[in-house]
């Protein structure tokens, strides 16, 4: 998928967030939107998606070329962020039974496969609410990463990863990113170690606005 900003800005109440945005994210780059907590890198990653309405400027998406309807840009999506909520009534493998409904997993990945990619198979009959928040944000990165959509969305991924979690998140997203447009909201430079390209929020953020 392609994502042409031209003249981005979102605005809550009188406070600029950011504006005068005006960027072309290609297929099969990765884009790293850095800068400090509290400084719109989520706002950012949310109004890229699709998710909040721009104040101002356009947004345009494509794929092979032709232009997609924001409203069919959530399924073309995957999205991975700590403020994402999962179905904790399910367990691991009813969950995965019920997401890839709606988000197919890539071709030759299986439910049953994800759960061993996870290194999760002692808990695949576990609830979700039972996990520990590194698991559950394991198992957010594992949906997100192998999930078959064009455009892959990575919010502060590494938190409530221990030292074993952050390996397993560097290994999997390196073979997980091959011909997507993945943009990747972080101020940890592991995380984002991938990208090719860097966007400083705090250059058209809100003392940029002003």
């Amino acid at each position: 998928m392609q994502i042409e900003a031209n003249g981005l800005g979102k605005r809550f109440h009188r406070e600029w967030i950011f504006r005068g945005l005006t960027h072309l994210f290609r297929p099969g780059t990765a884009t790293a939107l850095l800068g400090p907590n509290g400084s719109g890198k989520s706002t950012l990653l949310n109004t890229l998606s699709g998710q909040i309405l721009a104040t101002e400027g356009t947004l345009t998406y494509s794929v092979d070329g032709q232009v997609v309807p924001v409203e069919e840009v959530p399924r073309r999506l995957a999205y991975c962020a700590p403020y994402l909520e999962l179905i904790e009534e399910l367990t691991l493998t009813e969950l995965l039974h019920f997401h890839t409904r709606f988000k197919p997993l890539r071709p030759g990945i299986t439910p049953t496969r994800l759960i061993e990619l996870m290194y999760l198979e002692k808990s695949r009959h576990k609830l979700v609410r039972d996990f520990s928040s590194g698991m559950k944000q394991r198992l957010k990165l594992a949906l997100a990463l192998y999930a078959d959509s064009p455009l892959l969305l990575l919010d502060e991924p590494t938190t409530n990863l221990d030292r074993t979690g952050v390996e397993w998140y560097l290994e999997h997203v390196a073979v997980s990113v091959t011909n997507r447009l993945v943009l990747v909201s972080s101020n940890v430079p592991e995380e984002y170690g991938f990208c090719q390209q860097q966007l400083s929020v705090t250059d058209f953020g809100a003392k940029a606005a002003r």
